[in-house]
C-alpha cells in the first residue's frame, strides 16, 4: 500500500514541514522547522519549533514559536515571521535532546514574550 499524500495549495503534510527554512521580515534566513506541535484534543498545530543556532545542525537550540507568528511565503519556499533574529534569540528556548516546559505557565511567558494573544483564549 502507497503512503503518498495528496496535498494542495491549502494543506501539507507534517513530514513536509519540519525541515521547512525559516526567514526573517527582511527575508534573512534565520534556522528551520524542527517540529510542529499539535494540540492532542483539538487537533490545533499551536506551535512550531525553531532550530537554528549552531553550526552544521550541531549546538543548535529549539525556540517554540506561536504557529500563528509564521506565514508561507511562495517565492521563499519557505516560512516568513514578522520578528527578527535577535527577538527569536531572546525568546524562550530549549537545547537538542532536552524538552520544553509545556505547562500553561510557561506558554503563557511564550506568547507574551511574542505579543501574541495565546491560541486557547
Amino acid at each position: 500500500m502507497s503512503t503518498l499524500t495528496k496535498e494542495n495549495a491549502a494543506v501539507i503534510g507534517s513530514d513536509k514541514v519540519a525541515g521547512t527554512e525559516v526567514y526573517d521580515r527582511s527575508g534573512k534566513h534565520i534556522g528551520s522547522i524542527e517540529k510542529v506541535m499539535i494540540e492532542k484534543v483539538g487537533g490545533k498545530v499551536s506551535y512550531a519549533v525553531l532550530s537554528f543556532g549552531g553550526f552544521l545542525g550541531i549546538g543548535d537550540d529549539h525556540y517554540p514559536l506561536p504557529w500563528e507568528k509564521l506565514r508561507y511565503d511562495e517565492e521563499l519556499g519557505g516560512y516568513r515571521i514578522d520578528i527578527s533574529k535577535e527577538q527569536v534569540e531572546g525568546a524562550p528556548r530549549y537545547s537538542k535532546g532536552s524538552d520544553y516546559d509545556w505547562t500553561l505557565g510557561a506558554q503563557e511567558q511564550l506568547y507574551a514574550h511574542y505579543g501574541q494573544p495565546p491560541y486557547w483564549r
